[in-house]
């Protein structure tokens, strides 16, 4: 899931906001209101919405450091992670690598429900210490932000602690499994469907609730539901994906006929000339200095009444925009490479030069090849 709203930058990790976290944080800020509404009407409607919308903020940097506790474990035991995204349902840490032990896998799923457990508590003991008694409403507004801050952030620990992917309980999970079995693959696999299970129980609980009477708030935990089913199912492919593709690297997919073009190509041109060939990927420049990429999708974001005004270098993708991967890479990372740049093709360089593509095509070409012997074999073995 791709930020949409970058905020800043933090231990060397981005953070960013999706659109759809406007929602939940809307959600939020409403209920808190129509609480404190009910429980404290004497406050004042200004004071009331304030309370509620400083609430909301806070629980912003909660959720952020839930996040970037992953994080910053995840890169102390070496997996790159350099993306924080908040959405809709939480947050999400893209994480640029796979942990290579089941100790790492663990820690980096358990860490997040601990940092929002410590803090709940934390924020419920600062409650108490300025004259919370532990239950009835808070009296003053601040002891309300403090109090509803806590149980936001027990609940969210708690939440995540559910045992099925893509929660941060799913991943513990899969640790466990991993230690057990010595197959990350198959802990993957039983952590994923464990974690459909979860959602389509959450699916059947939130309309069973509906029909009851429960009103909207049913009708959320469902979504809940629909939302970890989906992605449970793609962690589930991702795992099939990986069990194709095991051993291939970049170099047995990639092509080694790349063709370049100069950059001071007529745009009109290039259109005529190199595009109808059907190749969908064109270097700009030479092997020794190359200066950019060039694409249908490039070209097509021009108006093609401007391209007799235009050069390649024009509409080209420069240097510094391009992925480069190496031969050595495993074919898996690339596509999720591709997916998570939003490109279709990556540049193969070796010591600087370049040395060919490896597009989407090639690595679901070979999916296809590689699905279709999977179950001749299967059949055979029946057989």
């Amino acid at each position: 899931m791709k930020s949409q709203i970058r905020l800043a930058t933090v231990f060397g990790v981005e953070l960013g906001l999706h659109y759809s976290w406007l929602i939940i944080a809307l959600l939020i800020t409403f209920s808190l209101a129509a609480q404190f509404h009910a429980t404290n009407a004497a406050w004042g409607e200004g004071v009331i919405w304030t309370s509620a919308i400083v609430t909301g903020v806070l629980f912003f940097a909660g959720l952020f450091a839930h996040e970037l506790s992953h994080a910053l474990v995840a890169k102390a035991r070496g997996v790159p992670i350099h993306k924080i995204t908040l959405f809709l349902l939480g947050g999400m840490a893209q994480i640029e690598g796979e942990p290579s032990n089941p100790s790492t896998e663990f820690w980096m799923g358990i860490v997040g429900p601990i940092t929002s457990g410590v803090l709940g508590l934390l924020l419920l003991g600062v409650a108490r210490a300025f004259g919370w008694q532990g239950s009835g409403a808070p009296a003053t507004p601040g002891l309300a932000i403090l109090v509803w801050l806590g149980y936001i952030n027990l609940l969210l620990g708690a939440f995540n602690m559910i045992p099925g992917f893509p929660l941060d309980g799913g991943r513990v999970l899969r640790a466990i499994l991993w230690w057990i079995t010595g197959s990350a693959r198959r802990s993957t696999l039983i952590a994923a469907r464990t974690g459909q299970v979860v959602a389509v129980l959450f699916i059947g609980y939130g309309v069973f609730r509906f029909f009851a009477g429960s009103g909207i708030g049913a009708l959320w935990t469902a979504f809940i539901g629909w939302f970890l089913l989906q992605a449970a199912g793609a962690t589930y492919l991702q795992s099939q994906l990986g069990t194709l593709l095991a051993g291939q690297r970049v170099r047995d997919l990639m092509s080694t006929d790349s063709p370049f073009v100069s950059p001071d190509t007529p745009l009109d041109q290039f259109v005529h000339d190199l595009l109808r060939t059907g190749r969908r990927c064109f270097f700009v420049g030479s092997a020794d200095r190359l200066l950019g990429l060039i694409t249908p999708q490039d070209v097509r974001a021009i108006e093609s009444e401007k391209w007799t005004q235009m050069r390649v270098s024009d509409a080209m993708r420069p240097v510094n925009r391009i992925h480069f991967v190496s031969p050595d890479m495993p074919a898996l990372e690339a596509l999720e490479t591709m997916a998570r740049e939003d490109v279709n093709q990556l540049p193969v360089t070796i010591d600087g030069r370049v040395a060919g593509v490896v597009t989407r095509a090639h690595i679901l070409q070979s999916l296809q090849l590689r699905s279709e012997m999977a179950k001749y074999d299967a059949h055979g073995s029946a057989a």
